[in-house]
């Protein structure tokens, strides 16, 4: 999938997101997003996050390339991932996954 901007790669490498010391998400099927000027970012299934350590937190932002995207912290930790519930034309596939700002490979 792609636009003129962002592109959605599929990806079978296992990545982890730790913080603090607490595995958080380890997945083998996440969506790599490669958007101009940005990091990649990888985009998590919703099932392979321990969401239940997460609690949604009262940040929204808005992406014309993406749409309307929702934060989790954990803990007194704010912001630290997010997640595109409904995203824009084109960028489907990222519904409901949870992106965070830094990923561990294994």
């Amino acid at each position: 999938m792609q636009n003129a901007r962002i592109t959605l790669h599929p990806t079978q490498q296992r990545l982890q997101v730790q913080f603090d010391g607490i595995l958080i998400a380890d997945s083998t099927s996440t969506l790599e997003l490669r958007e101009y000027g940005y990091p990649p970012r990888h985009y998590f299934p919703r099932e392979d996050v321990l969401m239940d350590l997460l609690t949604v937190s009262e940040t929204t932002t808005y992406c014309p390339f993406k749409g309307y995207a929702v934060y989790f912290s954990l803990d007194e930790s704010r912001d630290i991932d997010w997640s595109y519930v409904e995203p824009i034309e084109g960028m489907e596939p990222l519904a409901g996954r949870i992106a965070f700002y830094e990923e561990v490979r294994e």
